[in-house]
């Protein structure tokens, strides 16, 4: 077994306990969400999926923002950062970034890589931009935006062989259903 495909079992290994500190909305995917991408930097770069390796390291900086944000007591007096609802003046702006941040990565990777997928590989990390930005803010319709990334994904982990990592996205395709209504819930109390 190659050493990619070990730590490619041991990211999606963690990628699961990610999700489970995501679903029940704890601050401890924070810290395991600088874990995993860290180890898919280099399951992508050996694989040349550029832009999901790029997503990744953004994924460092973000765990490192999101915790800082979640740490902080809410405007509001609460002991921790609330869940709520995304602000409807949010949706157009989120897209346009996403839509933008898509037709610059297809044409980096077009252009400048050997990337098998670039279409499919921008869009995810693209969109995957704005759902984690979303998820740092505490916003229930973050498990939206991962569904559709998720689904996506699983399609394009395995017309790349990657077994393991197609199989940790379709978990987390059905876990964001769950997640978006357990969340909903949350948002109400």
């Amino acid at each position: 077994m190659e050493l990619w495909e070990i730590l490619e079992i041991a990211g999606a290994a963690v990628g699961l306990l990610y999700l489970w500190f995501q679903y029940r909305a704890s601050v401890w995917l924070w810290p395991v969400g600088i874990v995993m991408p860290a180890i898919y930097v280099y399951i992508f770069f050996v694989s040349g999926v550029y832009a999901n390796m790029g997503i990744n390291a953004y994924y460092i900086l973000a765990a490192i923002y999101g915790w800082w944000v979640w740490l902080r007591k809410s405007k509001r007096g609460e002991r921790e950062y609330p869940v709520t609802r995304t602000p409807r003046r949010i949706w157009l702006p989120a897209m346009a970034v996403g839509v933008a941040l898509f037709v610059v990565i297809s044409w980096v990777l077009i252009r400048f890589t050997d990337s098998p997928i670039p279409f499919g590989d921008s869009f995810t990390t693209a969109f995957s931009i704005v759902a984690l930005w979303m998820l740092a803010r505490k916003w229930a319709e973050q498990w939206l935006m991962w569904l559709v990334i998720d689904g996506i994904s699983v399609g394009l982990y395995l017309h790349l062989e990657l077994y393991p990592t197609a199989a940790l996205f379709a978990v987390y395709s059905v876990v964001s259903v769950f997640g978006y209504r357990k969340w909903l819930r949350m948002a109400r109390i």
